[in-house]
């Protein structure tokens, strides 16, 4: 859905002062024209919007929970709208409050996202960080790859927000940048934990090999995604089955003490 069509949809839904600044209100019913109080706060040093990405205002401990509710209810709208084809209404009616109530917290579209790709983020470096560990190379390759790829294929399919805001069209840059740099640092780990397992192989084949397996895994998570219950099992038998015929030709030439000489990297 490009940004227009995008424009199209919430326009549907009651709306006042919509301006393109970051920093204020754009699609709730009703909603005073103007910065807000959390526009404001979430601006970083200098001014810079893109410092604070509309992050929301100081919180007290009561507005945790509604937080949390908006957050929810936004990764439910994000997953079946997109992220263009949401709104806050969208959100709002989601999370079963009122457009002003969401305003209390957020000033705006970006700035939900921003928080919930923040969240969604944190628990993908918690999840990969505790599949790609060296213990895993002693492993035989077909529960190594079990070890690995089912913590990262379960998390995207109880996240699917994740995908959304990290591979959709119109999402603040904030996100982007973040995860760029994300990619960046599993695919350096990838290359680690390969080098540890394949000691024999030069490390520019290394990094080939940790290139191809991020697209081999990336294709078929998408199919993996794209369906439920027993097919999705299927799917994901199959994806395994391609990584390990991929990987099982290097690994049968790996020494014995390859994966007894590595150690835990930080």
């Amino acid at each position: 859905m490009t940004v227009p069509e995008a424009r199209a949809g919430e326009a549907a839904e009651p709306a006042r002062g919509e301006r393109k600044s970051p920093g204020e209100r754009t699609d709730g019913a009703g909603a005073p024209e103007g910065p807000s109080p959390a526009a404001t706060a979430g601006q970083g040093a200098g001014g810079d919007p893109g410092a604070g990405a509309g992050r929301p205002r100081r919180r007290q401990a009561r507005g945790e929970a509604r937080i949390a509710q908006l957050l929810d209810a936004a990764a439910d709208v994000f997953s079946a709208s997109g992220y263009n084809g949401a709104s806050t209404n969208a959100i709002a009616r989601e999370a079963g409050v009122s457009p002003g109530t969401l305003y209390q917290f957020f000033p705006n579209k970006e700035a939900i996202a921003v928080e919930l790709g923040d969240q969604l983020m944190h628990r993908w470096r918690e999840t990969y960080g505790a599949a790609f560990v060296v213990s895993h190379l002693e492993l035989p390759l077909d529960r190594l790859l079990d070890a690995v790829l089912d913590p990262l294929i379960a998390f995207n399919c109880e996240n699917p927000a994740f995908a959304v805001l990290t591979h959709g069209s119109g999402i603040p840059g904030v996100i982007s940048r973040e995860h760029d740099a994300l990619h960046a640092t599993m695919l350096s780990r990838t290359e680690q934990l390969l080098a540890a397992y394949l000691p024999e192989v030069p490390a520019d084949r290394i990094a080939r090999i940790a290139a191809m397996s991020f697209v081999l895994f990336q294709a078929g998570l998408d199919l993996v995604m794209s369906h439920e219950g027993a097919e999705r099992d299927a799917y994901v038998t199959e994806l395994k089955a391609v990584m390990y015929r991929y990987l099982e030709p290097l690994a049968c030439d790996r020494p014995d003490t390859g994966a007894q000489a590595a150690k835990d990297t930080p």
